[in-house]
């Protein structure tokens, strides 16, 4: 096999990264084709294998600065007692990667985990940490038209000075329902298509349990967020359950759900009718309406006019009672709620009931 000098073969690969063909240059150089492919391929390896040893020493490098910022941000040593290590680090936990944290930190993953298993329950800023940062992640969510998953709501919470690991991230979306648009776009969109405006913004019932609607608000007091959902009667505008959470999730509503159908025991085809939140539209919740026979109605997406009562119901709530409040208390923030809604139902007067109260507009009909 012929030998060609290594300033031939930089020669004839420079032509063909200019853009000439190989047979031109085969031709000119009096070289075959075959050898000046072989030539082009150990140099596209060669390119490739510098490109991901840079790459390797970038990430190497990224995480080296990881390394030592986390050992700059814990409040003890490496060499410190375990106990003291695990106490450190939760306060760093979801801030970073848990195998950067624990490798930094010389410490098993699962011991580590272990302990924030057991911290959950115990610590407040945990619960504080996860509800401060669902507000922020729904709210990116929603501003970029629901397409981004947790790298990309990661990286505009870091852009935002917010220090949060994927992990945390992608946990906490599951928990709100929080899912992409791209993923499984088909799928969504046919079971979107499904979905019917059964209610179309007649707000009007002409009996008591023929016409549910039901929304969350949220409100904040102290170090947590407080999550309201709330069952109305069309009929009489009578707010026929809530419920109140630290955590907007399926839960929430289902448990509403339960105690508006055991009060009220409404007949088959009551139609409840709800926005498109990942918590109404759960696969749990559609289960439940279907095992009591209610007929889901949703809202129009963007068109929260659709669901006017229920938020009509929520504005009132919080300029009429809460916004005026001092609020000493979880305790009291509870009661607060549940005597303004006893008072909504049994005094406060209503144009849509002829300036009557539910209470009393629902009597009048059932003594009739």
């Amino acid at each position: 096999m012929k030998k060609y000098s290594e300033y031939k073969k930089k020669k004839a690969i420079k032509r063909y990264l200019d853009g000439e063909k190989v047979k031109q240059i085969a031709g000119a150089m009096k070289i075959s084709t075959s050898t000046i492919y072989s030539w082009i391929r150990q140099y596209n390896e060669k390119r490739n294998s510098i490109a991901n040893e840079v790459t390797e020493l970038r990430k190497l490098a990224e995480r080296q600065q990881k390394m030592i910022e986390i050992l700059k941000t814990v409040d003890c040593t490496v060499s410190a007692p375990l106990k003291e290590k695990l106490s450190a680090m939760e306060k760093l936990y979801g801030k970073y990667n848990n195998h950067l944290l624990c490798e930094t930190m010389e410490v098993d993953r699962g011991t580590f985990l272990n302990h924030i298993k057991r911290s959950k329950g115990e610590n407040n800023w945990y619960n504080q940490r996860c509800e401060e940062l669902k507000v922020h992640i729904q709210k990116l969510f929603e501003e970029n038209n629901q397409i981004y998953g947790s790298k990309k709501i990661t990286a505009l919470l870091r852009k935002q000075d917010v220090n949060v690991s994927e992990e945390m991230v992608r946990e906490l979306m599951n928990e709100l329902g929080l899912k992409s648009v791209r993923t499984n776009s088909k799928k969504e969109y046919i079971k979107e298509k499904r979905k019917k405006n059964i209610l179309k913004q007649q707000f009007k019932a002409d009996s008591p349990n023929k016409v549910w609607v039901s929304d969350v608000t949220v409100f904040n007091y102290g170090d947590y967020y407080y999550y309201i959902c709330a069952i109305i009667d069309l009929f009489s505008r009578k707010v026929v359950a809530y419920h109140i959470s630290k955590h907007n999730s399926t839960q929430l509503v289902k448990t509403t759900m339960k105690r508006a159908i055991t009060s009220r025991k409404p007949s088959p085809g009551l139609i409840f009718h709800t926005d498109n939140g990942s918590n109404f539209c759960s696969k749990t919740f559609e289960n439940y309406l279907k095992e009591n026979e209610v007929v889901h109605s949703f809202s129009r997406s963007g068109t929260p006019h659709d669901n006017a009562v229920a938020e009509s119901f929520f504005s009132s709530l919080k300029q009429e009672e809460l916004y005026r409040r001092k609020i000493n208390s979880e305790a009291e923030l509870y009661r607060i709620i549940e005597n303004y809604i006893n008072f909504y139902n049994s005094e406060r007067l209503h144009s849509a009931n002829h300036y009557k109260s539910p209470d009393e507009y629902e009597e009048e009909y059932y003594n009739k």
